[in-house]
């Protein structure tokens, strides 16, 4: 059982441009604030990740996304809200406005509402969605334990959420709402 006083730092954390690992269904991620440049360059810098491939939201609801999506059609929205909460990521229609330093090279937007709890919570005691990528180096395998995430990344995170992980072997399933198309099975 998490504590509300480990979600008020790392929400601390995230409002000052720092970078929090928490558990996800599947690994630990990293996050931070998706409008703050400085924070996303720092986690991108940390994972050693290419700012063209685009990140990943996580939410506590659909109401937290909105701000950065296309309003989404009666169908689409009927589509993805039959999976969440849960562990399916989906590209949708970002707005215009959305920056490209979450979007990378794509008009879409990857967002998930998470299924974890207290993944939730923490965007809930954030305020809002946060960036939400696989704790590791591009090319190691993903954290899935606090000590893991100390082991490879080091002092570049600056608060660890400790908590169970949800229970999946894999990360997010990531589907294409404008295809239809399974990018990555979960």
């Amino acid at each position: 059982m998490h504590r509300p006083w480990q979600l008020r730092k790392a929400a601390h954390v995230l409002h000052a441009g720092g970078v929090v690992a928490y558990p996800t269904e599947a690994v630990f991620g990293l996050g931070c604030d998706p409008n703050n440049p400085h924070a996303v360059r720092r986690l991108l810098d940390l994972k050693q990740r290419d700012w063209h491939k685009g990140l990943i939201l996580i939410a506590a609801d659909i109401r937290q996304l909105e701000p950065y999506l296309l309003p989404l059609n009666e169908k689409l929205h009927a589509q993805v809200m039959a999976t969440w909460p849960g562990p399916v990521t989906w590209l949708l229609p970002a707005r215009p406005e959305t920056p490209k330093w979450l979007r990378g090279r794509f008009d879409s937007l990857a967002v998930r509402v998470t299924a974890h709890p207290l993944a939730a919570d923490l965007c809930r005691a954030f305020g809002g969605p946060i960036v939400s990528t696989s704790a590791n180096r591009a090319g190691q395998q993903p954290a899935r334990s606090p000590l893991q995430v100390q082991l490879r990344l080091g002092a570049g995170v600056d608060a660890i959420v400790h908590g169970p992980l949800g229970g999946r072997l894999q990360p997010s399933e990531i589907r294409d709402a404008a295809s239809g198309q399974v990018i990555r099975p979960g």
